[in-house]
């Protein structure tokens, strides 16, 4: 039990390794309910299981419509300034 938990401290000394793809995006998901049960569970007075889970559910998924969009939208800037950067240089 001891050795156990001994390697599961342990793992936590490093840093967990992510990509740069758009599959670690998915990553945001656990963070994001996490950051939305937090929130709502501090905001309201008593916490009820059906009006709690609706009001985590659509603030978990305004956090995360706001993230793709702006990952879109920065993407998009990030491709026309290279395309428009390759032009004036002759790439």
């Amino acid at each position: 039990m001891i050795g156990l938990m001994t390697a599961v401290l342990a793992s936590f000394t490093q840093p967990e390794q992510i990509g740069t793809t758009p599959q670690s995006m998915l990553w945001m998901l656990p963070l994001t309910a996490s950051i939305a049960m937090v929130y709502k569970a501090t905001k309201v007075r008593t916490i009820k299981s059906k009006p709690f889970i609706k009001e985590t559910a659509l603030l978990f998924g305004s956090i995360a419509v706001f993230m793709a969009t702006a990952a879109v939208i920065l993407c998009a800037i990030e491709w026309f300034f290279n395309e428009t950067w390759s032009r004036v240089m002759g790439y």
